[in-house]
Order: C-alpha cells, then structure tokens, then sequence
C-alpha cells in the first residue's frame, strides 16, 4: 500500500494541470459543437457550463438569455436548451405547451444536428489537432527492423518465450512498421504468433493465452524494448555519489556485479532498489573500466540524464508541410478512432479483456500526461482525447448525445416521437448507468494506486 509521503505532489499538481486545460479545452469547444446550432434554429440556450455547478458555481454571468458559468466539478460540461429532457430533468418546464423558442418545438433534423455538434466538433478537433503536429513536430518513430541491437525484454516478454536480443520482425505475420505499436498491435489483433530473428534464424514464438489480459494490466507499459547502451550524456547535481563518480560519455555495464546490456535492462535492475546504495561498472573511455558507489532516490534514480535513443538507433523522421499535414492528421485521427472501437468490439469479444482491467478515471487520463509540461505531448494526449470523447458521446446510450441521437433517428423513420415521459425515463437510466460506470472506474483506480 502506498502512502501519501511516497507520492510526487509536484509531478501530480503539473499533471492535474494538463489534465484540466486539455479538459477545459475539450469541454468548452464540445458544448460549442451543441450551442451553435441550437441558437440558428433559434432555440433559447438557458445556460452553458464548464464543468458541472450542483449547489453553487465558482463562476457565472448572465449575457442575453444565456448563464454562463464555470462549475467546480471538473467531470464535464453542459448546455442547457430549453424544451430539452437533458441532465437537469426539468419536469416542470415539459408539462407546459411547447413554445417557440423551445427544443422540442424544432424539425426532428434540426434537433438531429444539435445533437451530433459536439461529436462533429470533437472530431473536426481531434483531426486538426493531428495535423497541426505533424506540421510543426512532423512524425518520429522507430521501424522494427531499425533496433539493430535486439530487444530487452522483462520477466512477460520471458514468459511467451521472447529473449533478449531478439529481433522482432512480425505480428501475425504481418511486419510492425512501427517498434512502440508492437503491444497494440498484439492486443488489437489478437495476436497468435510473433516473428521473431535470433542468432541469424527465423523464429516463429506463440502467444499464449493470457498474454493479452496481461498487456492491457500494464497500462501501456510494452512488452519489449528497444535495446541501447546506458551511456551518460550529463550528471544531475542532486546525485548522491558515495565513492567515485559517473562522467559524460560513461557505458554502465554492470550493477551490483549483474551484467547490463542496455539502458531498459538497467532500469529493471535497479527498480526495487529505492534508496540504496547501489555500485555501478563503468566503461570509461570506451577502454578502461571504473566502480562508481551511489545512494539511489526514491524513485531509484541514480541521477544522470541518459544518451537518447535517437545517438544509437536509426529513428524514421517524416516531415510534413501544411498541405499535406491536413489529410495525414485526418489519417491518423481515423485510426485512433478505429483503434477505439476495436478497443470497445474486445470489451465483448474477447475472453482475455475485461472491464476491470481496461477502465479508468480522470486518475488513468491524468497520469497519461508527462511529469513535465511538454507541449507535443500535451496537444498529442488533447487529440487522442477528444477521439475518445467523441466515441464516447456517440454510444446509444441514454442521457450522453447518442441516445438523443438514436430517439431522433427513430422518429424521422417512423414518424413516431417518443413521449416526454418515456424520454424522462431513459434518461435517468442513461444517468443512472453513466454514474455506476464513473465511480466503478474511479474505484478501480483508487484500488490500483493504494494497494497495488
């Protein structure tokens, strides 16, 4: 069990910041995609909230007919549409006669299209967001066949018969373009075998069952990783050297007398090694050898900056200019939201996925974001989200934008409009089963983080 000592207040408070502007920015340009619309079909909007106000917001000004506000719950946002059975089940205002100015007064294609604004505007975002960096960041990654020193891989990638030093060439066959997609590429193909090239020959190692499930409680954390050497490129100031010292250009090779071959495979070593004074081998102008002795951190860091990858490895740069960064983001935003689906299509398909094991809070988003404030990062996580947020919005589940979606789409096709009360009833449902969902995941996290 963690204590509250253990945590990194700072590293939280600069991701909880990330998570609250990427939020802000979703949520605002989200409830746009509904406010829009609706005030050209002349609908009179009541209010429009970042974030939710039960019993009181730290915010609001009224402008026109229209509260705006900002609420101190940061679990979304809300527009309010008169004449709308929405999150505020104004039972009153629906038992009066509909009135002009009223939502359910509108054309069903008219209430159609205020609908689907948000989603359309999530999407349009998440597809520009992509775009504008691959403009200015362009596209960097690491093609399998480039990790000419193999593979470290920890005690998973052991278990399915991977060894370090493998090169990875295949999943299912098919050839990983890409060396940080390899677990994706697992889990969403559901992968049987991967090809792999050790000692000069072509080696075909099955997927066990299990594997899957035991990627997806990993939280990202991949299977294999690309080998390099531990060079040292500086020294932090703040390291705690007990005898000798580490010096720029260093090669760790060894630590507590166990062999190092890379920089992954010294991280795995000294990972249960917190606050202990550990000794390190060092090859030092790349002929002689040297013991350096040092008191590791709390979070087991010995205190230098390692040698990037990019000095050993051969890293695919594509740069784009600002004609072709257009369809390229709208490319990757499509298969990020065909990597969503087929995310949600396993939830019931696959015997190795569980909900218990994929759901997350704002506590899973939140710690997605850097420990430090990297822009790249940061408007990559706010596109991916706003994919996500999209998806989510448009399940036909009652009380999110899909339920209103498919009620609407029911009766332009049959000419039927479901009743007040039968709309009052599903969405309270869809509420009820959004806030189940919510504190489930909430307390799977707090689970993980406390005991696990």
């Amino acid at each position: 069990m963690i204590t509250l000592l253990a945590i990194d207040w700072a590293v939280v408070g600069i991701k909880a910041g990330q998570l609250i502007l990427c939020l802000s920015i979703l949520v605002v340009l989200h409830e746009m995609g509904h406010f829009l619309p609706a005030k050209w079909f002349k609908c009179r909007v009541e209010k429009f909230y970042l974030f939710f106000d039960p019993w009181f917001s730290i915010a609001k000004k009224k402008i026109g007919d229209t509260v705006y506000g900002i609420g101190w719950l940061p679990l979304g946002g809300y527009v309010k549409i008169s004449g709308m059975i929405d999150e505020s089940m104004d039972k009153d205002a629906m038992k009066l006669p509909p009135q002009p100015w009223e939502f359910r007064s509108k054309k069903p294609w008219q209430r159609l299209i205020i609908m689907i604004g948000g989603v359309t505007v999530n999407l349009i975002l998440g597809f520009f967001l992509f775009a504008m960096i691959l403009w200015h960041w362009g596209e960097e990654y690491l093609p399998a066949k480039n990790a000419t020193y193999g593979v470290y891989v920890d005690s998973l990638g052991k278990s399915i018969g991977l060894r370090d030093g493998d090169k990875i060439v295949a999943v299912n066959g098919k050839e990983v373009e890409n060396f940080s997609r390899l677990s994706t590429d697992i889990i969403l193909n559901e992968a049987k075998t991967i090809q792999v090239t050790r000692n000069g020959q072509n080696l075909d190692i099955p997927v066990p069952e299990g594997t899957i499930s035991q990627l997806i409680k990993r939280k990202g954390d991949p299977l294999a990783y690309p080998k390099f050497p531990a060079v040292v490129d500086s020294v932090n100031k703040d390291a705690k050297f007990t005898s000798g010292s580490l010096q720029k250009d260093d090669q760790i090779i060894g630590l507590n007398g166990m062999p190092v071959g890379s920089f992954f495979e010294l991280s795995d070593l000294k990972k249960n090694m917190k606050n202990q004074e550990v000794a390190l081998t060092v090859l030092r102008n790349k002929a002689d050898t040297a013991l350096v002795k040092v008191k590791l951190d709390g979070n087991a860091s010995i205190g230098f900056f390692f040698r990037q990858p990019q000095k050993f490895l051969t890293f695919a740069v594509k740069k784009y200019n600002f004609f072709e960064s257009l369809p390229a983001g709208v490319a990757k935003g499509w298969s990020m939201l065909v990597m969503n689906v087929q995310n949600f299509k396993l939830l019931f398909t696959s015997k190795e996925v569980k909900a218990s094991e994929s759901l997350g809070s704002f506590l899973t988003i939140g710690n997605m974001f850097g420990a430090e404030w990297d822009w790249e990062r940061f408007w990559s996580m706010t596109a991916l989200l706003s994919i996500v947020l999209a998806f989510m919005n448009i399940l036909p589940i009652p009380a999110l934008d899909g339920g209103h979606v498919l009620f609407t789409l029911y009766e332009i096709i049959t000419g039927r409009k479901p009743s007040d009360k039968f709309m009052e009833y599903a969405q309270m449902a869809g509420m009820i089963l959004l806030l189940g969902v919510m504190a489930y995941a909430l307390g799977l996290d707090f689970w993980r983080y406390l005991f696990k």
